[in-house]
């Protein structure tokens, strides 16, 4: 089936498919926060752990590893450190905040944004590199690019949870909340499209392209994602939900 997509489709409209999908799956994540009254202890710390392990395995096999062979490892390293750079400045210059971690950003615009409104902001910045790993990965290799969606996708749902259902608590609202998780599944969606676009356009920065992808993908794990999930406490849990995301991203990427 997967075969045959690839066969009767072109790169790109992969990459709708693949921007749709990570979009529907973390929309999906977020309305479920209707049903659900109240998170499990450590839901969200294990959803993010989760998150990290396929994030991490994600921008070696999708992204590093493939720019390498393709361009070199200069090319790659210097991808890896305008990856960093890129998100660094965007999380230095954009105000936003963590639920855990709390405010980030230049201070004096902290009090020019509501609390509900940073937090989307953050989740905003933590997804961007998602969707442009998915489009990148997609136009580079279709079948690991494809693996890539799919593992994103899967994760983006309790993602989507753990973040809708803490803004409804926080906001005593839905609305809101609601629209803030599918507004983070949007941004996967057009970061998707523009990584897509903009490397079938211009193959070849393909190689930097990946590894751009990738530095901005272990960027967030290692300065957002990590520090925030393991500073509540959980060590256990969050470590064996960390090696849960990678096993499912090493095995996603071993099947196609």
């Amino acid at each position: 089936m997967i075969q045959q997509l690839i066969n009767n489709s072109t790169p790109m409209q992969i990459v709708l498919y693949g921007a749709v999908f990570v979009m529907a799956a973390t929309s999906f994540g977020s309305v479920l926060a209707l049903i659900f009254k109240k998170l499990p202890e450590g839901a969200l710390d294990l959803s993010m752990a989760f998150s990290g392990g396929i994030m991490l395995v994600a921008s070696f096999t999708s992204l590093i590893l493939p720019s390498i062979k393709e361009g070199g490892i200069l090319i790659t390293s210097v991808g890896i450190i305008a990856g960093f750079f890129m998100i660094f400045l965007i999380e230095s210059n954009v105000p936003h905040e963590h639920f855990i971690s709390g405010y980030d950003g230049p201070e004096d615009k902290k009090e020019k944004f509501k609390r509900i409104w940073l937090i989307a902001i953050a989740l905003i910045i933590h997804n961007f590199p998602e969707g442009f790993a998915v489009g990148v990965s997609i136009i580079n290799d279709p079948k690991t690019g494809i693996a890539t969606a799919i593992a994103i996708g899967i994760q983006d749902i309790p993602e989507g949870l753990a973040v809708s259902l803490p803004l409804m608590m926080i906001n005593k609202k839905i609305g809101m909340p609601l629209f803030v998780g599918i507004l983070s599944g949007v941004s996967e969606f057009i970061t998707a499209i523009i990584g897509g676009f903009t490397f079938s356009v211009l193959g070849f920065l393909l190689p930097f392209g990946l590894s751009l992808a990738g530095g901005a993908m272990i960027y967030v794990t290692v300065k957002e994602v990590f520090p925030e999930i393991y500073s509540t406490g959980k060590d256990r849990l969050i470590t064996f939900g960390f090696l849960i995301g990678f096993l499912t991203m090493l095995i996603l990427d071993s099947a196609f």
